[in-house]
């Protein structure tokens, strides 16, 4: 039926954007990865192609983690026919909720008479392209009461600050954006949130599979003259990671893009408790004292 074709269709889009080419075209190893995420584990599914007309004898792959992720097992070596082949699985543990790097090499040496090398030990070296590991996968809508809320906001040690900067006109419009984009759920009532008087203030909250608390306090307001929004999102959790990934996150959406945008990025989060931090990249980022409260 054409309901089972549109849920087909939107399934492979879906695998499709799991799919990372790790080198380039023109390498003598064309390598591209499959990423499938299971709370606690990341699957590594690496597509090897031998593109030369001759054998790569001990190819392995070599990588390593940025971030809280570590390699279960060092994959074997592998022998590769000319234009043949070979699947070459990793698995890698995650132990908390951040945005991860995996970065590595693919290693090999060939039968090719004469054959330069990239590497001092008569090895040939094709470094691969850098695997962000979304924070995401590991942050669920959640529920909780005001007071708990308020309490975790005074408690938690960690906050970053990222200045509104969208091409949204809309306050409601844009709150929508971020909690999409954030996999949030908005803890304001609706009843709330009505009305057109230009300025909007709302809590979002989430749980990861680690049960991290993440909270959001959105206060945006739209500018009378040239309708422009302006304002900021501040993120506070008790680890560092979650601040620092939500904030980059939402730097990286908030204009309903997946590039960055021009202005500059989240800067590092520092301790709610201090009265002032380094401001890291832009004026994206700043911190605040602890004792000051979300918006209602």
């Amino acid at each position: 039926t054409g309901y089972d074709a549109e849920s087909q269709r939107r399934l492979d889009d879906t695998r499709l954007k799991r799919v990372l080419q790790l080198t380039g075209f023109s390498d003598p190893v064309y390598a591209e990865a499959y990423v499938t995420v299971h709370q606690y584990d990341i699957v590594l599914d690496v597509t090897v192609l031998n593109r030369t007309a001759h054998t790569m004898q001990n190819l392995n792959l070599e990588l390593a983690t940025m971030g809280d992720l570590k390699l279960v097992e060092r994959p074997q070596n592998h022998t590769l026919a000319p234009r043949t082949s070979k699947h070459i699985r990793a698995n890698i543990k995650v132990s908390s909720t951040e945005t991860g790097v995996i970065f590595g090499n693919i290693v090999y040496e060939t039968t090719a008479p004469g054959a330069a090398t990239t590497g001092g030990d008569g090895r040939n070296v094709v470094v691969l392209n850098d695997i962000h590991i979304d924070i995401m996968d590991y942050i669920h809508p959640a529920s909780c009461a005001d007071a708990a809320f308020r309490n975790m906001w005074a408690e938690f040690e960690w906050e970053n600050k990222v200045a509104v900067n969208t091409s949204m006109t809309d306050v409601r419009q844009y709150l929508n954006h971020i909690v999409k984009s954030t996999n949030m759920r908005c803890l304001t009532p609706h009843l709330a949130l009505e009305g057109e008087c230009g300025f909007l203030a709302a809590n979002l909250y989430a749980k990861s599979v680690f049960g991290e608390d993440a909270l959001v306090n959105v206060s945006v307001e739209r500018s009378p003259t040239d309708g422009k929004l302006s304002g900021y999102i501040r993120i506070r959790s008790k680890t560092q990671g979650i601040a620092l990934s939500l904030g980059d996150k939402i730097t990286l959406k908030q204009r309903g893009s997946d590039t960055p945008s021009e202005s500059g990025t989240a800067g590092a989060p520092a301790p709610a408790g201090s009265d002032s931090a380094p401001v890291v990249a832009t004026a994206a980022a700043a911190t605040t004292p602890a004792n000051d409260e979300a918006e209602e």
